[in-house]
């Protein structure tokens, strides 16, 4: 069994205080977050937020799902690129109601339909999938480059 951890300090109320955020393996340290980072900043200078991390996790973890099934199949990928945009709906209670995942790949000797299939597939054993359960697409499944 593995176990992660990451660590939160939040100071003052919810629209006008600020925290940090930091990561066991130091990947994060103390970076700043707060309700305007979350809902307004998109450019993320001003720090960071949780739905910001978790697409960004879930883009790692999806394109290292992908790795493994496409090596199950007998492929190698030399590059896979993965985007994933989190939906979170702010009318009332805020939730996470949908996350799309975007993915380009260069795989020698596959197909587009095989490079497809390998894509819808790893999306079911993406563990940050499995955690987050709303809506995952997987949209625009593209090769960059078949060999």
């Amino acid at each position: 069994m593995l176990k992660r951890r990451g660590s939160a300090v939040w100071k003052g109320g919810l629209q006008d205080g600020t925290g940090i955020i930091s990561s066991f393996s130091g990947v994060l340290n103390n970076t700043p977050y707060s309700f305007k980072t979350r809902l307004v900043s998109e450019d993320g200078k001003a720090g960071t937020n949780p739905e910001e991390l978790l697409a960004a996790a879930h883009a790692g973890c999806f394109g290292m799902a992908v790795s493994a099934v496409l090596g199950q199949a007998g492929f190698t990928a030399d590059e896979l690129s993965v985007n994933a945009t989190l939906t979170l709906e702010t009318d009332g209670v805020p939730k996470i109601t949908a996350v799309d995942l975007q993915i380009t790949g260069k795989v020698p000797g596959i197909s587009q339909e095989q490079f497809e299939k390998i894509a819808s597939d790893a999306s079911k054993t993406c563990i940050i999938s499995q955690a987050l359960n709303p809506n995952i697409n997987v949209t625009k499944v593209a090769t960059l480059e078949a060999y």
